[in-house]
């Protein structure tokens, strides 16, 4: 064999090791990324939520919604992430006003029984009757006369009208940027779409 042939051969087997090597470095890279990517969205629930949990199911047994406990709990995570003294943020629906309950077993009992208020005035439309608990109930009457049923339309659509109609904007702030390219500052118009992200969540520990 020539010298220049076996200097080719060597040449071509030296670039398939490394096209080999660069195959596999990138495919534990990959793997590696997909890992960190789970454990980062599987840490999601904060230590303060998941501290709840018993109490949240004494209460969803208590309104015989024990089926959505994950979801109490989803939303308890969307409300506060478990901090403070109201983590169910349920003192609007207690007392009309923001601040009133000042023991988190107070707020859980109370978010829990609100719930299952709306969600039996939803007629069992779960995401209905979350967004509701945002909204408030009115939002029910709105979407029965609208269109029966919960959408990410229509609770756009009910929050510009809130928001518009509102006798001092200010009192309401638009938390997110999306919700601002709407003009739609009354409540969290992606509150259903986080509260399910958070259940999914739950699901997966």
């Amino acid at each position: 064999m020539k010298p220049k042939t076996k200097k080719a051969i060597k040449q071509s087997l030296f670039i398939g090791v490394m096209l080999c090597a660069v195959f596999v470095a990138v495919s534990l890279l990959s793997a590696t990324k997909t890992d960190q990517t789970f454990q980062v969205s599987h840490t999601s629930i904060s230590d303060e939520v998941i501290g709840y949990e018993l109490l949240v199911e004494k209460y969803a047994k208590k309104y015989n919604v024990t089926a959505h406990t994950d979801v109490l709990l989803a939303m308890m995570m969307q409300e506060s992430g478990g901090r403070g003294n109201d983590p169910m943020q349920s003192s609007e629906s207690y007392c009309g006003e923001r601040g009133c309950i000042n023991d988190p077993e107070h707020s859980i009992r109370q978010g829990v029984y609100y719930f299952s208020e709306t969600l039996d005035a939803a007629g069992g439309d779960l995401e209905l009757a979350i967004q509701s608990y945002n909204f408030g109930k009115g939002f029910i009457d709105y979407v029965k006369e609208q269109s029966g049923s919960y959408s990410q339309e229509v609770a756009i659509d009910f929050s510009q009208k809130m928001y518009q109609n509102a006798s001092n904007q200010s009192d309401y702030r638009c938390l997110r940027e999306e919700a601002k390219q709407y003009n739609a500052c009354y409540g969290d118009i992606y509150y259903v779409r986080d509260v399910m992200e958070y259940r999914n969540v739950l699901a997966m520990e």
